[in-house]
C-alpha cells in the first residue's frame, strides 16, 4: 500500500502498457528498456495490449513475465478499457500515447501519458495523472515510488 498525501492509497497490483508508441518504437523495444521492463515484471503483474501494428510484440518481448494481450475488435479504444475493467482499473497503473489509449488512462488508478518519438495525442495527454517525456521515466517512476509521490501529492 502506498499512500500519497491529499491524493490517494494505492495499492497497485498491475502494470498495463501500450506497445507501440508507448513501449516500443517501430515496434521494437530496446535494451534499456527490456531491462526495466524485467524488473517491473519481478514486482507487478504485467501487461501489454497492442494491435501489434508491426507484428514483432511476441519476439520483443519473448522471456518476460507478462502477458500480451493482441486487440481483435474494430473499436480499440474501447477494448482496451474494457481489458483494463477486467484486470481491476482501482490497482492498474497504465501507460499510453495514442488516441486509443485515452479511455484506458481516464479509467485507471494512475495513468502515465508518454511524449516519446511518436508524440502523444491530446486527448491522451488530457486524460492522465502524469505526463512522461519517455518510457524510460515513466517505468523509473513505477520503480521508485517515492517519485510517484513527489509528482502526485498535494
Amino acid at each position: 500500500m502506498t499512500y500519497i498525501p491529499n491524493y490517494k492509497k494505492l495499492e497497485i497490483k498491475n502494470i498495463l502498457f501500450d506497445y507501440n508508441g508507448t513501449l516500443a518504437k517501430n515496434g521494437k523495444v530496446g535494451k534499456k528498456r527490456k531491462r526495466l521492463l524485467q524488473k517491473i515484471c519481478e514486482q507487478y503483474q504485467v501487461y501489454v495490449i497492442t494491435a501489434d501494428t508491426f507484428g514483432s510484440v511476441e519476439k520483443e518481448l519473448n522471456g518476460l513475465d507478462l502477458e500480451v494481450i493482441v486487440l481483435s475488435s474494430n473499436n480499440h479504444t474501447k477494448e482496451k478499457k474494457d481489458f483494463l475493467k477486467t484486470i481491476g482499473k482501482k490497482n492498474t497503473i497504465a501507460l499510453g500515447n495514442g488516441n486509443n489509449d485515452a479511455k484506458m488512462l481516464k479509467s485507471a488508478v494512475v495513468s502515465m501519458s508518454i511524449i516519446g518519438d511518436e508524440g502523444c495525442a491530446k486527448k491522451t495527454l488530457l486524460s492522465s495523472d502524469i505526463i512522461c517525456k519517455s518510457i524510460i521515466d515513466a517505468m523509473e517512476l513505477i520503480l521508485y515510488p517515492k517519485r510517484l509521490i513527489a509528482t502526485l501529492r498535494r
